[in-house]
């Protein structure tokens, strides 16, 4: 994805914020990965309009897109055919309990605010990791359960946010968990740290970092990025300097990792 230009739209500003720390762990990633010149056969799920999909085909990858919402495909398709990728970019209507039968082998999986929905993360990541090639890697981003309290705190929702902070993952005998591994609540789960590992742990996954995003992008007010020159730049390399610092997860947004079959 592009730096933030003085000629870029608030929307490409905003977005660029958001998604820093997750494009600089794929680059990274796919920059070793491919060190042998081959592009590497990606799996976006849920990937909608092709936001990631369509600049990693840029990059020379093959991407396919696993998405519930036809109009989300077409959408992906005028993209990918005005950025002239098209040949490198298809999409096929599923989600994450369809992955088995549509996919034969990956080297690189994006799961990004998709498992926070799923009934089952830990059969979903699974069902990833049956796709993912030996070596290959799993990028999930997930909502995170500290911030979102703080968020619906300082919103004035202070009994949901009470609800949220006692939404931990409880594991009775003989029955299902709540949080992360038991019935969505609404606007999807969130999880910690600590979830996250021990999920990807259980699907056969080597989780290596998480990242914090988004520590500061939604507490900067947008009339901020879109007036002052070159914040929204500063604002990018900011999260990315926190992103691998501990004492922020529990201040992100979200979490990124990038796991290892």
């Amino acid at each position: 994805m592009a730096q933030p230009t003085a000629s870029s739209s608030a929307s490409e500003r905003r977005q660029s914020v958001r998604t820093g720390v997750v494009w600089d762990g794929l680059r990274r990633l796919l920059e070793e990965a491919v060190a042998d010149g081959q592009p590497a056969r990606i799996v976006d799920i849920g990937g909608g309009t092709g936001g990631f999909a369509v600049p990693l085909a840029e990059l020379g990858h093959t991407v396919q897109v696993i998405d519930p919402s036809p109009d989300a495909l077409a959408s992906l398709d005028r993209r990918a055919r005005e950025r002239r990728v098209a040949d490198r970019v298809t999409g096929q209507q599923g989600d994450l309990s369809d992955l088995a039968g549509l996919v034969e082998e990956a080297d690189l999986v994006l799961c990004h605010g998709v498992l926070e929905m799923v009934e089952d993360p830990a059969a979903s990541l699974a069902s990833i990791a049956g796709v993912l090639r030996p070596g290959g890697h799993l990028s999930l981003l997930v909502a995170q359960r500290h911030a979102a309290v703080v968020a619906r705190a300082m919103a004035g929702h202070f009994q949901a946010a009470r609800e949220l902070l006692d939404d931990a993952p409880h594991r009775p005998a003989g029955g299902s968990a709540d949080g992360p591994t038991g019935p969505v609540g609404r606007g999807g789960r969130r999880f910690t740290h600590d979830e996250v590992v021990d999920l990807l742990s259980g699907a056969g996954l080597d989780p290596g970092a998480v990242h914090a995003v988004r520590v500061f992008a939604d507490l900067v007010p947008g009339s901020l990025l879109d007036l002052e020159p070159g914040a929204t730049a500063a604002l990018v390399e900011l999260e990315k300097a926190v992103a691998t610092r501990p004492e922020y997860l529990p201040l992100a947004a979200q979490l990124h990792v990038l796991a290892r079959r």
